[in-house]
């Protein structure tokens, strides 16, 4: 529940902002805007079904209101074709307060208006958080228990205590308290530089590995930064709550061997829906414990136990920022996560990879957001929807606004407007494209709730 409220929040956020950008930019250059709405007063992406409002006032030349269809919003201008469809300004000669009437520049000036804000807005949420919280991060060198390595991972030549360096002979690690497997996902790594008992080699990473991380849904660990198998916490619900107790050790599972704490789950992932047999170390003693394990994989863990913090045995780096240094700091985050976003589209894209099967929806997308009430990460989900919702408008889809300013941009070089018949096939193309596109995503969020609930 509190991750659909923040869902709801963040996009009502988003939304309403970017419309202000259109709103705004649409004001400056005096063309009139007629309707202003948070989510659709109609049937997405039928503009002539179900046509009310939840809520609406008229305030000058703009009707505000709230619509019933929660897949966005929109802005009606004055002599545009929009989602709205509205063709009866065709009937009339073009005035001056419309966006037929604007010239070229203009027009291109107020299409592009949503996606400059939310392009502002993503670099202005990640230069505060950096302003009210700095940056941490545990420096690669500082790993000095190496990282732990799963059974996929150890298939390919790499063991548990292995040290990272870098991948592909030029790239090399910086951040250790993040997982390395996404900036291996991303450039598609072919050999990963590690450190072993102080030798330096190189790893081959078959393609075939990264086909089996992306379609295990998380199923697939690979690598992660090695932490001492020591028990910190028992959490509520935990099946080994009453056995377990703090600064016991969890040495074998299924005579397993267990020497860092994340081998813990990466074991774990291989016996879902098993019995297995936990060894725990508590001094001396070695005490035996069996338990059933859940056949699905829960978003709180299997066993719910959890470690020390990483304080506790690496030395943290943090960098502070002024108000001022904050906010070019924040644009090159931004762009970071925008480079890293468009480079998942190799892998949605790829036969071999199938990235296009993990494509979410709502639900998906309701991930993002913790699931208790922790406004940084709220902050920090929205600004990264902020950018995904810029770099997604700016694709030259007809009923998107990149691809209203393709249709201007054309304009602007050749000097013939494309007539307004076309216009109104390719916005209604577009919608059906993307409406078809929601309906994917979601679906794909249906699907896999069917798979982990009934099957």
């Amino acid at each position: 529940m509190i991750r659909l409220l923040y869902l709801f929040l963040g996009l009502s956020i988003l939304i309403t902002l970017h419309e202000l950008g259109h709103f705004i930019t649409a004001r400056w250059f005096k063309t009139r805007v007629e309707k202003f709405y948070l989510f659709f007063d109609f049937l997405f992406p039928f503009p002539n079904l179900l046509n009310f409002s939840l809520f609406k006032k008229q305030v000058g030349e703009t009707e505000y209101g709230l619509g019933w269809f929660p897949f966005g919003g929109y802005v009606k201008i004055a002599g545009m074709i929009d989602e709205s469809m509205d063709e009866n300004y065709k009937n009339t000669p073009p005035q001056p307060w419309e966006f037929r009437s604007k010239p070229a520049w203009q027009r291109l000036i107020i299409m592009l208006g949503g996606i400059i804000v939310n392009l502002l807005l993503g670099f202005f949420i990640y230069a505060m958080l950096m302003w009210a919280n700095g940056e941490q991060y545990i420096p690669m060198e500082n790993a000095k228990y190496g990282f732990a390595m799963d059974s996929v991972a150890k298939s390919i030549g790499l063991q548990s205590g292995d040290k990272l360096i870098g991948y592909d002979g030029t790239h090399k690690f910086k951040d250790a308290s993040v997982s390395v497997v996404k900036d291996l996902l991303l450039d598609n790594a072919r050999t990963l530089q590690i450190e072993r008992n102080g030798q330096k080699m190189d790893i081959e990473i078959p393609e075939s590995v990264y086909a089996d991380i992306i379609q295990s849904e998380g199923k697939i660990m690979f690598t992660r930064l090695a932490l001492p198998n020591e028990i910190d916490t028992v959490l509520p619900g935990s099946a080994l709550q009453g056995v377990a107790q703090k600064g016991d050790k969890l040495i074998f599972i299924n005579n397993e061997k267990i020497e860092y704490f994340p081998e813990i789950t990466m074991t774990l992932l291989r016996y879902l829906g098993s019995e297995v047999t936990i060894g725990l170390l508590r001094g001396t003693d070695t005490i035996s414990h069996k338990i059933t394990l859940p056949s699905t994989l829960p978003e709180d863990g299997i066993l719910k136990l959890g470690a020390k913090s990483a304080e506790s045995y690496f030395e943290i780096k943090k960098v502070e920022y002024s108000f001022f240094s904050s906010l070019p700091a924040g644009v090159k985050k931004s762009f970071e996560i925008l480079g890293d976003y468009v480079k998942q589209f190799r892998i949605i894209f790829s036969p071999r990879l199938k990235g296009y099967k993990q494509i979410g929806g709502f639900a998906a997308i309701s991930k993002l957001y913790p699931n208790q009430w922790d406004w940084t990460a709220f902050w920090a989900s929205t600004a990264l929807l902020s950018l995904i919702l810029a770099f997604m408008n700016v694709l030259p889809i007809p009923a998107l606004d990149g691809g209203h300013a393709l249709f201007t941009i054309w304009e602007m070089i050749t000097g013939k407007a494309p007539g307004d018949k076309f216009l109104e096939r390719a916005q209604m193309v577009g919608m059906v494209l993307v409406f078809t596109l929601l309906i994917y995503a979601n679906g794909n969020d249906l699907v896999r709730w069917i798979t982990k609930t009934f099957l």
